[in-house]
This record gives C-alpha cells, structure tokens and sequence, in this order.
C-alpha cells in the first residue's frame, strides 16, 4: 500500500512538472514566438546565462570533463562506440514518434527499419548494422516536434550539464522521457529508477568524452566563448529543425 501510495505521490509531481513545462510552451508561442533565433541579441537573459555558464565551466573542471578522460582513457574506442550505439539504438521508438508527429513518413521507415536492424542483427545496438546496409541516423524530439508546429522557441537559455537550450526545447526534452519513451515508462513501472538514471548519466559522459578537444578548442581560441556557443548551437538546432533543408523549404 505504501509503496502504491508512493507511486501516485511521484506521478503526480511529474504531471505538475509536466504541466508546468507546457504552460511554458504555451507562452513562448505567444509572447516569443517570432523571435528571431539567429539574432544574437535575442539573449534577454543573458546576464543569469552567463553565471550559469560559469557554474557549468566550474563543474565541468571538477567532475564531467576529468570523468569523460577516465571513460576515454580506461575504455577502448570500440567499446565506446558500443556504447554509444546502444544509447542511440534506446532512442528509437522516440525518434519514430517525433518523425511521424511531424508527418515524416519516409524518415520514420528509416528508423523503424533501423532499430529493427540494430535490436537484432545488431545485437541490441552494440553494432549499427542498419548504417552498412544504407539506413543512416538521424535525430528527432519534441523539441523539434513543436518547431514544426509553429511554437517559438522563446529566450536562450543555458543550463548545467544540459547546456545551450530555451523553453521550448527543455518543454520536449521532458515529454520526450515522461510521456514518449517506452524505457522510461517501463523502468518506472518495476521500480527499476536506475536504468533512466544510468542510462542518462552515460549519455552525459560519452557525449562530454567525444567533445573534450573541440570544447577546448572554443576555450583556447575565442574571445567570447558564451557568445559563441550561443551562436553555434542556434545554428545547429535551426538546421535540425529543418531536416538540413535549406530554409526556403521550411513547411
């Protein structure tokens, strides 16, 4: 009984948590959604962005980046493309949902061809057998999900560990691993936590390790590294939301 009690307690906090995520949504759509996202200006937070930068460089220093040299170090590069691998291969049935919430139906195939591949050929995902066979990745969230529908993207935002974002994209992020992702839903039904948490934690860290000398790069070479990072990621995610196409095919 506890532990049922326990249960609805956690559901309930999410929900809210959820809840709040969209009313987020539902005013970046209406008092940010024209915003112009390769406007380097349109940075109304940027005074709070900046010291979380800093947070984010301080624990970077102390924990994620010598963490990510030890994963480099200890593994071998073909364990860790295995491990990569798998956490993609995880994101499947998320990256279906997103393509055909977007009425991609030639790219959804592709996935689903892909994970169906890579879970058994492939051995779970350790290999990305799919790819040898001309079935190629690409990524897809709610984030993007809601670019498609006309939701703005509202102020830049940079937080700890999840680095450059705005509400928009933290909105999907959520949906995405409460409402979308079958793995999370069932490790929360048996009271298997640990795998979301693992599985997270990895994502972080190889992300982090495949990283190490381009982050190093940006703090080497550039005068503003913030501003730059800024500037790259809206780019980056501009060009994802579109499929790569240019953005005179935007729908």
């Amino acid at each position: 009984m506890e532990r049922t009690r326990q249960r609805m307690r956690t559901g309930l906090g999410r929900l809210a948590t959820l809840a709040c995520a969209l009313a987020l949504v539902a005013l970046t759509a209406t008092a940010a959604g024209a915003a112009d996202p390769d406007d380097d200006a349109d940075d109304p937070l940027e005074g709070l962005n900046r010291s979380l930068y800093d947070v984010n460089r301080v624990l970077d220093g102390l924990l994620l980046k010598p963490a990510a040299m030890v994963y480099r170090g200890v593994l071998p590069e073909e364990v860790r493309d295995g491990v990569r691998n798998v956490l993609d291969n995880l994101k499947g049935p998320v990256i279906l949902a997103n393509d055909l919430m977007q009425g991609e139906s030639t790219r959804a195939g592709v996935t689903l061809k892909r994970f169906a591949v890579n879970s058994t050929v492939g051995m779970l995902g350790v290999r990305d057998a799919a790819s040898a066979e001309g079935l190629y990745r690409h990524d897809e969230d709610f984030g993007q999900t809601l670019a498609v529908w006309g939701i703005g993207g509202g102020p830049y935002l940079f937080l700890p560990l999840l680095g450059p974002t705005n509400p928009r994209d933290v909105t999907g992020m959520l949906v995405d691993n409460f409402v979308i992702d079958p793995w999370g839903h069932m490790a929360r039904a048996t009271d298997n936590d640990w795998f979301s948490y693992t599985r997270f934690g990895l994502d972080v860290l190889d992300t982090r390790a495949r990283n190490i000398e381009a982050l190093d790069d940006i703090e080497r070479n550039q005068i503003d590294p913030y501003a730059f990072i800024r500037t790259t990621s809206r780019q980056r995610r501009a060009s994802e939301i579109l499929n790569g196409r240019p953005a005179s095919g935007a729908r």
